[in-house]
């Protein structure tokens, strides 16, 4: 039995390792894949994982220059490493649980994560966009961006389940305004979410010490 922490995890990306090897990965690509797949603990993740190939660079990019990070619910804001983000100046925020917003879910009959991206509006512009729950959520920034030109840097957008989930990922990916990481069809969720922007952390904290 290894009990190390940093053995499990060396172990882990070793099993990993071999489903990612035809994919044609760049370095960064394959940490966010293996930080995926080693949150999922599914290697099925493998063929479903889409990156924009501006994603990464501009995920990067607004990190540096401290750029604030959005999300749908509190288990992605919760999950997502704050120390790190930090230190380049950027915080990470959630709505969904304000009295503002629970107000305006139910006059305008809209889910709570939608009406808290609704609020957030301009100030997505330049952020990263993570969400790991809601499709209604994911379908509000869309709008935003075609409607209101709102420009995130990222949207990292992998809400799971059977009603919305698929389709909005989908409108997503086919989008050409914002780069996005997401994965197909219904699988995904906050831990999902949360591994992507983690693991962009670590890449940007890791080339800084390099």
């Amino acid at each position: 039995m290894i009990t190390k922490p940093m053995e499990i995890e060396r172990r882990s990306m070793e099993i990993i390792s071999p489903y990612l090897a035809d994919l044609k990965l760049t370095a960064d690509e394959v940490k966010i894949y293996s930080r995926i797949i080693h949150a999922a603990g599914d290697v099925e993740y493998a063929p479903i994982i889409r990156i924009h190939p501006q994603a990464i660079q501009s995920a990067k990019a607004a990190i540096l220059s401290g750029a604030n990070i959005f999300t749908d619910v509190e288990m992605v804001r919760t999950g997502i490493n704050k120390r790190a983000l930090a230190k380049f100046g950027g915080e990470v925020f959630c709505k969904v649980a304000d009295d503002e917003i629970k107000a305006i879910s139910a006059r305008e009959g809209i889910t709570r994560s939608m009406a808290a991206m609704r609020k957030f509006g301009a100030e997505l512009n330049g952020a990263i966009v993570a969400i790991g729950n809601a499709p209604t959520a994911l379908y509000e920034v869309l709008r935003l961006v075609a409607e209101e030109n709102v420009s995130p840097a990222v949207i990292i957008g992998v809400p799971v389940g059977f009603v919305g989930a698929a389709d909005s990922k989908a409108e997503l990916i086919a989008q050409d305004k914002i780069p996005y990481i997401s994965v197909t069809g219904t699988k995904g969720g906050s831990s999902i979410a949360v591994a992507a922007v983690n693991a962009i952390l670590y890449i940007v904290s890791n080339n800084i010490r390099d």
